[in-house]
């Protein structure tokens, strides 16, 4: 089949969960002998190779603005994919979804995986969380399969609009540790660092985070791998300027990192990783600890909470300071409930959250918009 998607940054990508997504399935399509081309946003990327790894890249421009970076890039790539040849495209995000009228006049085959209900997140407010919302809507009445990654979410959407999805989970690979030398480059020590590894906006909680473990008895560390998404706005600065004025001595800033095997590294040498994402379905991000046999400490949504099946495989928290505050203690007086959740990590990777697995049922998908021409 010929793939087409859009919705993202590009690739190769290091910032988004979505970057990482397609880096996993999109090889995957190519070596089944799937042809695959990738939308990218050409004011990301510095240097633009025509292909990497087998997938054909189109780069196209956008207006780089927190509201209008995404949609401007995916309106053009839409126009550009709907006059193009393809078998089967993959939109990404709810926010494209009124672009599936784009599709359907031009007779094309599509699918729209709307990656969580972006009208709750802080971020959006007033308009933004009124567009999030009806894009929402359209979503589910202009293209003929809307994927979900959660079984909560595949309900929430049942519940709230009405709408049946599919439900594909997110995926992560199993990977041990080769280069745990990386952590100097830090000035880090194994097992005597918690982890945040995130975007620093207000619905990861860092906030949260960070009082609990400032007010925790912990002599450990606390590292922050992370940013905020865009440096003009002013919001997502003041954000971090809060998290600074929260934090001792005690918190390491390390700033977005975007080298994947200094992330791997981080994750496995941590004592624990720190999961505060509220919204947006399951985050790539635990399913990554998870992955990395890391011990998890996890923001109580219902999504963490089928990640871990209710504590099976990491440690749930309330969105209290306190509530933090306590597991922290408990781990560290409890090291060995830490090792058990290290050992138990990757078990939930090969049963639940396998690549090759979450790959076909993508293409399963696709064959299946193919039958409903």
């Amino acid at each position: 089949m010929k793939i087409r998607v859009l919705g993202i940054r590009g690739l190769p990508g290091t910032y988004s969960g979505l970057e990482t997504i397609m880096g996993e399935l999109a090889p995957r399509w190519v070596e089944a002998g799937h042809e695959v081309t990738v939308y990218c946003r050409k004011a990301v990327f510095k240097e633009r190779p025509s292909e990497w790894k087998g997938i054909k890249l189109v780069y196209l421009p956008s207006i780089e603005h927190k509201v209008f970076s995404t949609l401007s890039h995916s309106f053009l790539a839409t126009l550009h994919a709907s006059f193009s040849p393809s078998d089967a495209i993959l939109v990404w995000n709810a926010g494209n979804g009124p672009f599936g009228w784009f599709f359907r006049i031009a007779g094309k085959s599509a699918v729209i995986n709307v990656d969580g209900m972006e009208w709750l997140r802080p971020k959006w407010k007033g308009i933004g969380a009124v567009y999030f919302k009806w894009a929402a809507k359209m979503a589910t009445s202009a293209f003929p399969i809307v994927i979900t990654d959660a079984e909560e979410m595949k309900r929430l959407y049942l519940e709230e609009l009405g709408a049946e999805t599919t439900y594909i989970a997110y995926g992560a690979n199993i990977e041990p540790s080769e280069h745990p030398e990386i952590l100097e480059n830090y000035g880090l020590e194994s097992r005597n660092y918690y982890l945040i590894a995130s975007r620093l906006v207000p619905d990861n909680n860092a906030d949260m985070i960070l009082e609990a473990f400032v007010n925790s008895n912990s002599q450990k560390k606390l590292a922050i791998a992370g940013g905020a998404d865009y440096k003009g706005n002013k919001l997502e600065n003041q954000f971090l300027d809060k998290l600074k004025s929260i934090a001792n001595e005690n918190v390491m800033f390390l700033g977005h990192i975007d080298n994947s095997e200094h992330i791997k590294e981080l994750h496995h040498h941590c004592f624990a990783y720190i999961h505060g994402h509220q919204f947006g379905g399951i985050n790539p991000s635990i399913l990554k600890a998870l992955g990395f046999s890391n011990c998890i400490l996890a923001l109580n949504t219902p999504f963490n909470h089928e990640v871990l099946e209710g504590g099976t495989y990491g440690v749930l928290f309330d969105k209290t300071s306190e509530s933090l505050k306590n597991e922290i203690e408990v781990l560290e007086q409890n090291p060995e409930k830490v090792d058990d959740f290290r050992q138990r990590a990757p078990e939930q990777i090969r049963k639940r959250f396998n690549w090759d697995h979450i790959a076909e049922q993508y293409i399963d998908v696709f064959e299946k918009l193919q039958n409903k021409k």
